[in-house]
């Protein structure tokens, strides 16, 4: 279950709206054009994040790879039929609780709403996963990953989040956005580097009261 202090549709045409409502620990979520709802956000400040010893290990265990940014939403000879079903796949099998249809993820990478990347992860030519995101020139909202289930236990989903934080740095922007941190098992995100989270009020820098937090909460 997400955890939501508030929520807010906002004009997802407007930057510098955005900004502030990222900055007061906002995201996009995907129940309608524009809304957002305010969490215990996280994100990377990039000036501050290098790559550590276990960052790189599972970086070299994908040694033959490509990830393409394509533009939302996808023109008509670039939607494929397959990537709804890979989203619906993945997300009925990883997080059965969540309900986010073929149709939901047809409509957010369609359709003209607040998510306008695809990222797009192969391996040896061959398409594995995907993400959709929010960029603009200061920030990127790594969101709804999803990928190929007979590679769930390979570390792909760290490896996707590694290569997006590493495109991020080479665009030369300022914060890379990770969701939230709402439940135990979210605490995989506590790993990087430049890590700050949104208290409701601030953003902090106090991973062990984070992870206290995490620690009382519903698995």
């Amino acid at each position: 279950m997400y955890y939501i202090i508030a929520s807010k549709i906002i004009d997802f045409t407007n930057p510098t709206e955005i900004a502030a409502y990222y900055d007061n620990g906002y995201l996009f979520g995907r129940v309608e054009k524009g809304y957002s709802y305010k969490t215990r956000s996280l994100r990377i400040d990039l000036s501050k994040f290098e790559f550590s010893s276990e960052n790189r290990r599972v970086a070299n265990k994908f040694p033959n790879y490509k990830l393409a940014i394509l533009n939302l939403p996808l023109a008509q000879d670039e939607y494929d039929w397959r990537i709804p079903k890979l989203a619906k796949d993945f997300y009925n099998t990883k997080f059965p609780n969540e309900k986010f249809s073929a149709n939901k993820i047809k409509e957010l990478i369609s359709q003209d709403n607040q998510f306008n990347k695809l990222f797009k992860y192969s391996l040896d030519n061959n398409t594995v996963g995907y993400s959709i995101c929010y960029q603009d020139s200061k920030i990127l909202h790594y969101s709804y990953p999803f990928y190929d289930l007979n590679l769930v236990n390979t570390n792909l989903g760290m490896f996707m989040i590694l290569e997006s934080i590493r495109y991020a740095k080479s665009q030369n922007l300022d914060y890379f956005y990770i969701g939230g941190a709402t439940r135990k098992a979210d605490k995989y995100k506590l790993q990087f580097k430049g890590l700050e989270w949104h208290t409701g009020t601030s953003w902090s820098t106090d991973l062990i009261e984070l992870k206290n937090i995490l620690a009382l909460s519903d698995s």
